[in-house]
């Protein structure tokens, strides 16, 4: 799997919730496993090529929602050797913390 933050913002709007609602809306349309963060939305896919797809449909969304300029970010976690996901880099991470 590859796990994908992404980022994306309106520029000029103030509250980007509405935003980011529309965005959360077309993955679950999608079947798209997604981790929502303050700050960032994280994905979970098989392929890059379906991060980007996603992605792109979402930063296109914006203009149809009204923006007339976007900024988007994207890192890419693409391990190849092991299968991993969002949980288990977080668990690995709270297993350490905890001393085990």
């Amino acid at each position: 799997m590859v796990i994908v933050e992404f980022v994306i913002v309106p520029l000029g709007e103030r509250s980007l919730s509405r935003y980011v609602a529309e965005v959360i809306k077309l993955l679950e349309r999608r079947g798209i496993k997604y981790q929502l963060t303050p700050m960032s939305t994280i994905i979970e896919v098989p392929t890059v090529r379906e991060a980007l797809d996603v992605i792109e449909e979402a930063h296109e969304l914006m203009f149809r929602l009204g923006a007339r300029r976007v900024s988007t970010t994207i890192r890419i976690d693409d391990r190849r050797d092991k299968e991993r996901s969002m949980e288990d880099k977080v668990k690995s991470v709270m297993e350490k913390v905890r001393g085990g």
